[in-house]
């Protein structure tokens, strides 16, 4: 379809770049941009954009991701635990300021012709625009103010954190806990320029208040920074920062909101990121998926006859990649939750636990990425020495390592139900092993247990998701009763029970065919 007039509402990264895109695409249309606050009131630190973002931003606009790409500013990753360090040679990330990024966009949309209005607050109803683009973040004036027309639920989740930064650029990016008198606070930073990193930190809500931050989260006004926090920070994070303080902006401490909205559209108006969805920053940032919408709703307008159907395409395309984005990032943060009970793990053993952690990657494809991370990793699960591990056929190799357990020992990992020997049956039926649910399953399996059983088998239905939250059912089983975990696991998911096994989720393997 021909677009005669386009409205966007938030002058955010996904903001100006639909509207760049629709510019370029339609250039008679008249399109406006509405963004409440002034361009330089702009606050957050810096955003991260992995490869296959740049790939998908590259492929809608060269130019400018060109732009982004020559401000940006390219890192490796690392993990700290416990004074033990590994270093893991990622391809291609990047990072950049907030204001740096919206800087070029902002350009690269004026030049395009959009028309830019700061300093102006408009709702949808005040426009005469044939198509609005409601890209005005998680707290969306535009959704709250449409009577659920929508059909929003936000789910706010139990941990604390809060986003600040530093004055000097960090080697790598890095996640590493710190562990207190109050208890344990996980810091994920990054650099994103020559004297800039990105530090966030987060913690559980005893160890929070523990801390007193529940108390200066109240003395702190909505719109400055808990000072007191950074401090407390600053000095427990201080051998990372090499002495440099903590810097705040609007810092203080949230607890995160998954948005999720049964409809995307309503009339001529669509929500576009965090107005329609978010995801748990430890997968990536709201930036990418905005942008990436952004790039779908293109697509759809320009595919279809009518904005009614181009709406309906949009979201009929772009959803099931967003939810399945968020229910991998509903995985991730229960793991970043729990990260403080794996801290008896080596640091290469817990970077496979890590990258693993959603059923994302594969030991195999980790290990083209980081091969001596993983071959440590690996030695550390079988207990052997690194020039033992192989290069390749992992598998096999994983499965066929004994285990030795109280006294008793299996000869490989893949066991028959006579090779397991006594043990409790129990169906892991849950959606979050930590959660109530979790902890009702433990409870049944106390008070359930036959206990000349020295193991307890996991049985799931058979799809991936039932089958990896079996594997995070397992680690708490094996954490929690010291008990020999075994699970049930179809041949369709044998790659995802390898990673349960080198990363402690699961000992022992009962193979099964669907």
């Amino acid at each position: 379809m021909e677009l005669r007039s386009v409205a966007v509402l938030g002058g955010g990264p996904g903001g100006l770049y639909v509207a760049r895109l629709l510019k370029l695409r339609h250039p008679h249309c008249a399109v406006d941009l509405y963004e409440q606050s002034q361009p330089h009131q702009t606050f957050g630190f810096g955003v991260g954009l992995a490869t296959r973002t740049q790939r998908n931003l590259e492929a809608a606009d060269p130019e400018s991701l060109a732009a982004i790409v020559q401000r940006s500013f390219q890192h490796e990753m690392a993990m700290e635990v416990r004074g033990q360090r590994a270093l893991l040679p990622v391809d291609n990330l990047i990072a950049i300021g907030r204001s740096t990024l919206l800087d070029v966009l902002r350009r690269h949309a004026e030049e395009s012709g959009v028309r830019l209005h700061y300093g102006e607050r408009v709702s949808a109803a005040e426009l005469d625009a044939e198509l609005v683009i409601a890209a005005d973040g998680v707290s969306s004036a535009t959704r709250e103010g449409a009577d659920d027309a929508f059909g929003v639920t936000v789910e706010t989740h139990d941990s604390l954190y809060l986003w600040c930064g530093t004055e000097f650029a960090l080697p790598s990016a890095v996640f590493l806990p710190v562990e207190t008198e109050h208890g344990t606070f996980v810091a994920h930073g990054y650099p994103y320029a020559p004297d800039r990193s990105t530090f966030l930190v987060e913690t559980d809500e005893e160890t929070w208040r523990r801390a007193g931050f529940d108390l200066t989260t109240v003395r702190t006004p909505f719109d400055q920074t808990d000072e007191e926090s950074l401090a407390y920070l600053s000095a427990a994070f201080a051998d990372e920062l090499q002495g440099h303080p903590l810097i705040g902006n609007r810092t203080r401490w949230l607890q995160f909101r998954t948005v999720r909205c049964a409809r995307w559209h309503h009339r001529n108006v669509v929500l576009l990121g965090d107005a329609a969805h978010t995801a748990h920053y430890s997968i990536g940032s709201g930036t990418k998926l905005a942008m990436e919408d952004g790039i779908a709703l293109d697509a759809a307008l320009a595919a279809a006859p009518d904005l009614p159907s181009a709406l309906a395409r949009y979201e009929t395309e772009r959803r099931p990649a967003v939810e399945h984005l968020q229910e991998t990032a509903r995985r991730s943060m229960r793991w970043w939750d729990t990260f403080p009970d794996r801290l008896d793990l080596p640091v290469d053993q817990l970077l496979i636990a890590y990258m693993t952690r959603a059923g994302k990657v594969s030991v195999d494809r980790f290990a083209t990425l980081a091969g001596e991370v993983v071959r440590r990793g690996l030695s550390q699960y079988a207990g052997c020495e690194v020039s033992d591990v192989p290069d390749d056929d992992r598998t096999p190799w994983i499965l066929s390592r004994p285990l030795v357990r109280d006294g008793r020992t299996w000869s490989s990992r893949s066991v028959s139900l006579e090779e397991l020997g006594d043990h409790h049956e129990l169906v892991v039926d849950v959606r979050d092993p930590w959660g109530p649910d979790g902890d009702a399953l433990v409870k049944r399996l106390a008070t359930g247990i036959d206990h000349s059983a020295s193991s307890v088998l996991l049985r799931a239905e058979g799809d991936l998701g039932a089958t990896l939250t079996m594997f995070d059912m397992g680690e708490r089983l094996r954490r929690e009763t010291g008990m020999v975990v075994a699970a049930r696991v179809d041949e369709r998911w044998i790659e995802h029970a390898i990673a349960g096994l080198a990363s402690g989720r699961i000992d022992l393997v009962v193979r099964t065919t669907s």
